[in-house]
């Protein structure tokens, strides 16, 4: 795991020096070495920096940048296969001077060009320069599980793992573009291949990048979707079949990420998808893995105890972590240096604190994330299987009456559900769903806080509305049902957008590498066309999953609520953090800006002091893009 950047610069501008500032930037994705190419012809200007964390190969012969024949690449990431395909390799005889997944790519590329991308099994974001043809190659994993960012402007081609590499560069020109900005306030990230600044964008999962020196012309192609799994018939297997083969397919992608030269652990919550993934890796050794929680008791968030059970029922050699209120609270200064990137999903502070933790024991840490995604875990799908069609079948006049009805009672004030996870977001969410339940519009209001007309409303000059994603038509009529439809835009969008770019900052945060079996691109190739039935049964999500990890785990021990790994941002922002609430979101400092309206932010400020605690997420949004324009604007 690494960090990566460097420019292709026909203005010739650019330096030595300057290579080495925007790379030192990322040194706490890399803290084990540096390494900087730096060449120059009467053409163009050319720099590759690489900053490395020492996974696999930790000798010199693992240095980057690498050389060979005439490419050069920077790599940040990990093939999982990469000792199969370099026997592909030697048997067409090459041969190998390392023993790095580094060089494999590179001697991939040489033999087979972009089509060695469909052979690799991993997580990755690389560049390889290509003397002979005056061209960079860039590719990103089929997932997005590695960051990629590029910039393009005036003749100055910039690519890193993080954008404060960017700032770094004399011309970077660092504007904000009103349509990311608009998506951030929406959805909470800047989604797809939209970046906050202009002439910069991201890489999108499941595509390659040619820059050419000669004509200055960007092309992009794509080589992996999703859709090419869930366009395709349902298998006609029993469920017996399905569930032998799904945790062979898992088993697989778990043991493939044990691969390492240093040591590697697992994080365990006390969900199922942790407990799937330690259970498979420890059912066939001998030698204990290593399993992290971490708890903070006084704001809720404490799997602690479920967690620990859970490892003593595997046989784990468990770690458990206490964290304070307090502690967590002045995590929330650094996010905006660390997710330079306007992003407001707030359990980026526990994921920043347990990463802390973990690597105090090993440089590379197993998480679970997707396994909602594919396996149909989130509450979303729930909501659509049970009431989506109740909903469409209530008269409007009904839901219209009801929404003024719940405009009228703050969330606060409903008893029994107001202690539940998450009911404050949730009461507002309903709203929305009860003006339009098509599936679309549940995908798009339980993935937005502010509808279009609220951010119309926020916004000081008119914007365009970005496609995104959410919009994808790509499942074909043939192959759709309203689970396939959320489940692959989850996974085009969420996943990508939110829950991938906060573990990839967490963990680099603390120069851990964090690695994700449930990713592997086959687990979602079968997955996709396991029938609905397999992953929501009778009101039961994630059955299939489920039914894996009871073979290792009594059902009574895992059978509870899904606690999630928030923080209470209600209770912070109406108490401890109200003036920070007041400095950032204050009269002055929006008309300063004027990137708002100053009206609908003092309501939306005295509406939530007031009681209506659901508003919560709006004010942290926008706090959270506040304190990013601190750090990077002013």
């Amino acid at each position: 795991m690494c960090g990566i950047s460097g420019f292709i610069d026909k203005q010739q501008r650019s330096s030595l020096g300057v290579l080495q500032n925007m790379t030192t930037s990322l040194q706490h994705r890399g803290p084990d070495a540096s390494g900087y190419h730096f060449t120059e012809n009467a053409k163009v200007q050319i720099g590759l920096g690489h900053r490395r964390l020492s996974v696999i190969d930790l000798s010199e012969s693992g240095k980057q940048p690498m050389h060979f024949q005439h490419f050069s690449i920077v790599f940040n990431g990990e093939i999982y296969n990469y000792k199969e395909i370099q026997k592909e390799l030697i048997d067409l005889g090459h041969s190998f001077i390392s023993h790095s997944d580094t060089e494999v790519i590179l001697q991939a590329y040489s033999r087979w060009g972009p089509s060695c991308l469909k052979k690799f099994t991993g997580m990755f974001a690389f560049v390889i320069y290509d003397k002979e043809k005056e061209e960079v190659l860039c590719a990103r994993d089929r997932a997005g599980v590695k960051p990629f960012f590029y910039y393009f402007n005036n003749g100055l081609f910039l690519f890193a793992s993080e954008l404060k590499a960017f700032h770094e560069h004399p011309d970077f020109v660092k504007k904000i573009n009103s349509e990311a900005m608009a998506a951030f306030i929406q959805f909470g990230n800047v989604p797809g291949e939209l970046c906050i600044f202009d002439h910069c964008h991201k890489l999108k999962p499941g595509h390659v990048l040619k820059f050419s020196f000669l004509n200055s012309e960007l092309s992009l192609q794509k080589y992996w979707d999703v859709y090419d799994a869930y366009n395709k018939p349902k298998l006609g297997i029993s469920f017996t079949e399905a569930k032998i083969e799904t945790e062979k397919v898992l088993k697989k992608a778990c043991d493939y990420r044990m691969v390492s030269d240093v040591p590697v652990g697992v994080f365990l919550s006390g969900g199922y998808d942790s407990a799937c993934v330690t259970a498979l890796l420890q059912k066939d050794r001998t030698e204990k893995i290593k399993t992290f929680t971490i708890a903070v008791p006084d704001i809720g968030l404490n799997e602690a105890p479920y967690a620990a059970d859970i490892a003593k029922q595997i046989g784990t050699e468990h770690h458990e972590f206490n964290c304070s209120m307090q502690e967590a609270k002045e995590l929330l200064s650094q996010l905006p240096y660390f997710y330079d990137e306007p992003f407001a999903d707030s359990s980026a502070i526990p994921s920043m604190l347990l990463s802390r933790l973990a690597k105090k024991e090993v440089t590379v840490a197993l998480s679970a994330d997707a396994g909602d995604e594919v396996f149909a875990g989130y509450n979303r799908y729930d909501y659509l299987m049970k009431h989506g069609n109740f909903l469409s079948k209530t008269p409007a006049p009904l839901r219209k009456m009801a929404v003024g009805l719940m405009n009228t009672i703050p969330a606060k004030s409903l008893p029994y559900f107001n202690e539940r996870y998450n009911f404050a977001n949730r009461y507002e969410k309903l709203k929305s769903l009860l003006v339009d339940p098509s599936a679309k519009n549940m995908m798009l209001s339980l993935s937005k806080q502010y509808n279009d007309q609220q951010l119309e409303e926020l916004l000081s000059r008119k914007i365009k509305f970005p496609a995104t994603a959410y919009l994808s038509e790509q499942l074909k009529e043939q192959f759709y049902t309203p689970l396939s439809y959320m489940m692959a835009v989850d996974y085009q969008t969420y996943l990508p957008d939110d829950i991938l770019q906060k573990v990839d900052r967490a963990s680099m945060s603390s120069g851990l590498e964090a690695r994700e079996p449930f990713l592997d691109h086959h687990v979602i190739e079968w997955a996709a066309q396991l029938p609905d039935e397999f992953k929501y049964n009778k009101g039961i999500k994630k059955y299939i999953l489920k039914e894996i990890v009871h073979q290792y785990l009594p059902e009574d021990k895992m059978n509870r609520p899904k606690m999630g790994f928030a923080i209470p941002i209600e209770k912070w922002l109406s108490e401890d953090l109200k003036s920070t609430v007041e400095e950032f979101l204050s009269d002055t400092r929006i008309k300063q800006q004027g990137l708002f309206h100053v009206a609908p932010i003092k309501k939306l400020k005295e509406e939530f002091f007031s009681g209506k605690t659901e508003l919560g997420l709006k004010i942290w949004y926008l706090l959270m893009f506040q304190m990013w324009h601190k750090k990077w604007m002013e």
